[in-house]
């Protein structure tokens, strides 16, 4: 694989992310996944492009998909890997319906581009490969990098809630950087994922405890902007059982515009994250550097997302004779009930 861009950081004492546009030759065969595999066995040869004619399709009407995308995508690759289990709706606990993954969105728009798909190549196109070109489509759409996502994936055929571990917004950093490592990501990785959070919303309930009782203290969190915390409790007054749980924008700045940008780690450095996971990448050198230099170098940041973003979507894919092409993403073949 002959393109490659790397990412160096010049304020990072990692200095340069080795992780770049290609991946080495021997891990791509071993997967079996492909550059326009659809295209490439003339087996869908138009896929891509009809899945990027539906997404923008869905940004026209809704920003907000690109953020439920990918949250959908980190979702799905972070529990047993890159393949589609998210989107099952079968089985007895289904991951979609874990305590962590509570508020996904983004199904009806992977439910419409398999559709379409299936109309013009009937059971060809897997869902994982739907769902990460879906996802790189609508991050460019939002302002983000296009990035390479290689084809080839099969769908698994098994999801439960149970093996979902996802850590919580207020899961301390290093538990994060060791979640992020088993899945052969780095700080770098971590730093540059946690960014898409510069677009998207969360439920009050994911930070009630840092707005008014922080680790169990009655207090609130002590690293957040003290004019930053008043306004957010405004937003996320304290709850009790059975009321409302409204959503707050997880970047202010880019709100319901759903840009892709930098500002969320201005944000980091002014103590004005909504998630407490966010802050804490001012608690180690290395993150706090990362942030720092993204703060002011737009393009470096989506450099790094794209390489982290391909990166995580190669993780634990299923290839050749392992798992299906489902024909319905909320159902494996078995088990669709149509």
């Amino acid at each position: 694989m002959g393109r490659v861009m790397c990412v160096a950081f010049p304020l990072v004492a990692l200095v340069v992310v080795s992780m770049c546009y290609g991946m080495a030759d021997a891990e791509v065969k071993t997967q079996n996944l492909r550059w326009h595999y659809y295209k490439v066995t003339n087996t869908c040869r138009d896929a891509e492009e009809y899945v990027r004619h539906q997404v923008n399709l869905f940004w026209k009407n809704d920003r907000s998909i690109t953020a439920k995308l990918l949250r959908l995508v980190y979702a799905d690759c972070f529990v047993t890997g890159c393949d589609a289990s998210i989107l099952l709706d079968e089985g007895a606990n289904p991951e979609k319906k874990a305590a962590q993954n509570r508020g996904l969105g983004g199904f009806a728009a992977i439910d419409k581009i398999k559709t379409v798909l299936e109309s013009r190549c009937p059971g060809i196109v897997s869902c994982a490969d739907i769902l990460h070109l879906a996802t790189r489509d609508a991050v460019k759409l939002a302002g983000g990098p296009g990035y390479p996502v290689l084809t080839g994936r099969k769908d698994g055929m098994k999801s439960d809630a149970a093996s979902v571990d996802l850590p919580s917004p207020s899961v301390l950093q290093q538990k994060v950087l060791e979640y992020f490592k088993s899945r052969n990501l780095n700080e770098v990785d971590m730093t540059t994922l946690l960014g898409a959070h510069t677009m998207g919303r969360t439920h009050c309930s994911f930070i009630v405890d840092r707005l008014y009782n922080y680790n169990g203290s009655g207090k609130p969190d002590p690293s957040m902007s003290a004019t930053f915390l008043e306004s957010l409790r405004k937003l996320c007054p304290p709850r009790k059982k059975g009321q409302a749980d409204p959503l707050v924008y997880l970047n202010p700045e880019s709100g319901s515009s759903y840009n892709f940008t930098e500002s969320y780690y201005g944000r980091i450095l002014s103590h004005e994250t909504v998630l407490g996971v966010d802050q804490q990448l001012l608690y180690s050198d290395d993150t706090k550097q990362i942030s720092e230099e993204f703060a002011v170098g737009f393009e470096d940041f989506r450099k790094s997302f794209a390489t982290s973003m391909y990166k995580m979507g190669n993780y634990r894919v299923l290839t050749g004779n392992q798992g299906e092409i489902r024909r319905y993403c909320r159902y494996t073949n078995k088990g669709n009930p149509n």
